[in-house]
């Protein structure tokens, strides 16, 4: 089991490369039943022929959720906190068949106002089996610190 780090264990520069996925035509097909997003070039490969993509790719949102969901199985994570937000770009087309995989690191750290909390902000990288960046962008996190000692010098 891999520890989950709190806010002060991290370093600016620190960076982890995620565990890979291979993306389905499963996979893509129930994305698109749970967001009710049924866009052609996502989900009929007749129609998805004639694109500039010759052949189905992906939700766009599908890739940032692999991410997401992969920087949660990577070696490098942090202790449950709160997601502050997104910026995320699209520069390729996942397709079918494509495995993925993230490289993130810690870009910025702060303290915050609120006691016991800290912001990292995580550059990362979605990239697909060729090298290629797929997508990319940044993750900003609110992340618990390590509780301070008690009054017996124990941490809480």
């Amino acid at each position: 089991m891999i520890d989950e780090r709190y806010w002060d264990d991290a370093k600016v520069g620190d960076e982890c490369v995620t565990p890979s996925v291979t993306v389905t035509e499963a996979m893509v097909n129930a994305y698109a039943e749970l967001t009710g997003d049924f866009t052609p070039v996502h989900v009929d490969e007749e129609y998805a022929r004639t694109t500039p993509f010759g052949t189905r790719v992906a939700h766009g949102l599908f890739g940032l959720s692999l991410a997401d969901g992969l920087k949660t199985r990577a070696d490098y994570r942090f202790l449950p906190g709160m997601s502050l937000g997104w910026t995320w770009d699209f520069k390729l087309p996942i397709k079918l068949g494509d495995t993925v995989h993230v490289k993130f690191r810690v870009g910025s750290m702060r303290a915050t106002k609120r006691d016991g909390w800290g912001i990292v902000v995580l550059p990362s990288e979605l990239i697909n089996q060729r090298g290629e960046v797929v997508q990319l962008g940044e993750h900003r996190l609110m992340i618990p610190m390590r509780p301070k000692n008690n009054a017996a010098g124990e941490q809480a």
